[in-house]
């Protein structure tokens, strides 16, 4: 998947490209990861065009990108919290005989949902340092000394 912006900041290797967001960005589940508020969203990528500030820049995504994503924002955490409330009302409900079981179901339910988010957080957190599943700039387009 590919779409272009104007290079807006460099940080190192990467560089913050502003993008115009698309009729899809607000069905989109991680539209509130790309820095969109109003008509533009920044999307932060790999430098590797050597793009500077104001180049119009062409940002590639691996497709598996978007798979891995809503896997991770939907499919674990409903997975954990279907089993934490099986276990919570198989296991953990006999620990505790005078609280109802349902409310300890739920409880572990929710707990294993908020341990999962809490582990993707760090897990993606590391594995943003491989650029695998950041966006990257593949082509500069228009150089900004080239617009005057």
């Amino acid at each position: 998947m590919e779409d272009t912006g104007v290079v807006k900041d460099i940080k190192g290797g990467m560089v913050l490209v502003v993008v115009k967001k698309h009729m899809g960005c607000e069905s989109c589940p991680s539209s509130g990861l790309c820095g969109s508020g109003g008509n533009d969203a920044e999307i932060e990528a790999v430098n590797q065009a050597g793009a500077a500030v104001g180049d119009s820049v062409r940002i590639t995504f691996a497709a598996s990108m978007y798979l891995k994503g809503a896997l991770f924002v939907y499919g674990i955490p409903a997975v954990m919290l279907a089993v934490g409330a099986v276990l919570g009302k198989e296991l953990f409900a006999p620990l505790f005989p005078s609280a109802d079981p349902e409310l300890v179901s739920a409880g572990a339910g929710f707990f294993l949902f908020a341990a999962a988010f809490a582990v993707m957080k760090f897990v993606l957190g590391r594995s943003a340092a491989g650029q695998k599943s950041v966006p990257v700039v593949s082509e500069i387009i228009t150089r900004a000394a080239d617009k005057d």
